[in-house]
């Protein structure tokens, strides 16, 4: 697809990931590319690349074409109001990461129907193995396909309905320090069998990689590939049985449902 102008409005973590990823990938030359921040020094990298550093964010849209608005819930509606008056909805294409802020709430503090996407990707946006979740509203179909075309090239992504986006923050988001906790107790477990951490670590992460893509690959349930290690009498029926018994399964899921009910209520 053709290359479009971008500024990423927020150059922080998450921003600075996306931004990265794009150039890794070649999706967006970095030239293309411009990053706002108010301190701007902590940016000088992206300079080095090519990357247009901002601090005028009014300035950035203008010869922007994509406008990817990754900043904090509590100053997006200020930016909002910052932007607006350059905002075009025959030019731009404007995508909020904003946890919390829905595409209704957007539109009515820009004062008009631009193209408008909400993305929930998740931090390893960072190593381009992000999982993440959109949903659009005025967006063409040309549109969509270059947005998720984007986004794939920076891990997979997924359309949802927007009502479905907090549970999206719960699976995908907090998803990865769930799975973290996981690898974490899978190598604690593995030096009290005489690994040291180190060995413990590559092992378990790529054992985890690798759990992971036979799902992806081989587009199964995971329990088809759990029959398959699983033998009669065997080690790994012994400690799954045990993990079940010290409600390993359960806990989880009453884990996710703690996070989901955290943001719903508060």
């Amino acid at each position: 697809m053709a290359q479009k102008k971008i500024v990423i409005i927020g150059g922080g973590n998450l921003g600075s990931s996306i931004a990265q990823g794009l150039i890794e990938s070649g999706f967006i030359q970095p030239g293309n590319i411009t990053i706002t921040k108010r301190n701007i020094q902590t940016l000088s990298r992206f300079g080095e690349l090519g990357v247009h550093i901002e601090t005028d964010n009014l300035k950035a849209v203008q010869n922007a074409e994509v406008v990817l608005v990754a900043l904090k819930p509590y100053n997006v509606y200020d930016v909002m109001e910052q932007i607006k008056p350059v905002l075009d909805p025959g030019k731009h294409i404007l995508i909020s990461t904003v946890t919390g802020v829905w595409i209704h709430q957007i539109e009515e503090a820009v004062g008009m129907k631009v193209p408008l996407f909400r993305v929930m990707p998740n931090t390893s946006i960072a190593v381009r193995e992000s999982m993440t979740c959109l949903c659009h509203k005025n967006a063409t179909i040309g549109q969509v396909e270059w947005v998720t075309d984007m986004f794939n090239h920076l891990g997979a992504s997924v359309s949802i309905d927007e009502k479905l986006m907090d549970a999206a923050t719960v699976l995908g988001a907090c998803g990865i320090a769930y799975a973290l906790r996981f690898i974490r107790a899978n190598i604690q477990g593995g030096i009290e069998i005489g690994f040291d951490a180190h060995t413990a670590t590559v092992i378990a992460s790529q054992t985890i990689k690798g759990a992971a893509e036979l799902l992806i690959k081989g587009n199964r349930h995971p329990e088809e590939e759990i029959d398959k290690v699983t033998t009669p009498k065997g080690c790994t029926i012994a400690g799954l049985n045990e993990m079940e018994h010290q409600g390993f399964s359960s806990s989880l899921i009453k884990g996710i449902s703690a996070s989901y009910n955290k943001i719903v209520n508060g």
